[in-house]
């Protein structure tokens, strides 16, 4: 046990010292280029965050591990939403675009729901004799909305150039905003803070398994547990420095971005390269994870309705840990 607990630690200083160079980096480049925090939050940052999901059901669906990849990135989802989103809100309260309330979280929402329809064979057909299954089609299809969200994201951000250069202008003027690094160096931090948060996230969730197998516990309840919250790391790392450092739009897009990368891009990915069965404990997951996302609507939406930006506050932040407690609870309850 002494050199998986060694490796775990080696992961974690990684981790969070990939996530504060990331951070750096992209905050960096949003600024120079007219970005904004939200938009860089939502790919780049989503993307190199999620990669450690992407890597492992990549192998997880090349060798059947049906239970893992699909629990990976359910309970990556559940923890991103409740306890990442929480302790980001806990460190310092998460101010979030109307343009986010309406727009990016439905997105989330959406893709929640799709993948509920994906896997209601069953219940569609009005046959309990077949098996529940995200096919290559499905995969397929999860792909195209993908498509959809990064072209979308990309229109938004490319029209609002001109406003947040002004801003960014005005806030370095002023002896505020982000420390603007030069482009290549900036690009190698974003690429290193990447690589490392993918290393990182790799050597913690090796080492989480050893440490788990040594105590008997079943792949199933690894996967949504431990294997969830280590691929989920990165985004607690990236969205908790950026929450520290008050840059909450980079914290929040992170999270949305997140999610939408694990339903539309992996659990496409993965189900193209192998049809993943669905268990009766994998539904419970979904449902699950789709109430966390919508969750966030009705924290948010009273605020927006009153023509205020939304905020989650300290309290809702830790309210949301504790669902995520529960929700652990319940799982190694069930398992």
């Amino acid at each position: 046990m002494l050199i998986p607990t060694l490796i775990l630690i080696a992961g974690l200083i990684v981790l969070i010292t990939s996530a504060d160079q990331l951070v750096k980096g992209a905050s960096s480049i949003a600024s120079k280029f007219g970005f904004s925090s939200l938009m860089i939050g939502l790919t780049v940052v989503a993307f190199g965050s999620s990669a450690p999901e992407l890597v492992v059901n990549i192998f997880a669906s090349l060798k059947g591990s049906y239970d893992v990849a699909l629990g990976n990135v359910m309970g990556s989802n559940i923890a991103n939403i409740l306890l990442i989103l929480g302790i980001a809100a806990m460190i310092r309260p998460l101010r979030v675009k109307r343009a986010t309330i309406f727009r990016e979280i439905p997105f989330a929402i959406l893709g929640m729901l799709v993948l509920i329809a994906m896997v209601s064979d069953k219940f569609l057909a009005g046959d309990s004799g077949i098996q529940d299954v995200l096919s290559r089609g499905d995969g397929i299809a999860l792909i195209g909305f993908f498509s959809i969200f990064l072209y979308s994201t990309f229109l938004t951000a490319r029209h609002g150039r001109s406003e947040n250069l002004a801003k960014a202008k005005k806030a370095k003027k002023n002896g505020e905003g982000v420390k603007e690094y030069k482009t290549w160096l900036a690009v190698v931090m974003v690429l290193g803070g990447l690589i490392g948060l993918t290393v990182g996230g790799q050597l913690i969730v090796e080492s989480a398994i050893a440490i788990a197998k040594g105590f008997g516990v079943s792949e199933a309840l690894i996967a949504v547990t431990i294997v969830a919250i280590g691929t989920s790391l990165p985004e607690l790392a990236a969205s908790g420095v950026a929450a520290y450092r008050g840059d909450t739009d980079l914290a929040v897009g992170n999270i949305v971005g997140s999610n939408i990368f694990n339903v539309f891009w992996i659990l496409g990915l993965s189900s193209t390269i192998n049809p993943l069965p669905i268990s009766e404990g994998a539904s419970v997951d979904i449902i699950i994870a789709l109430a966390a996302t919508f969750m966030l609507f009705p924290f948010l939406f009273n605020r927006s309705a009153r023509g205020k930006a939304g905020l989650l506050e300290r309290w809702e932040g830790a309210a949301s840990v504790f669902a995520y407690c529960l929700f652990i609870a319940f799982a190694i309850w069930r398992g």
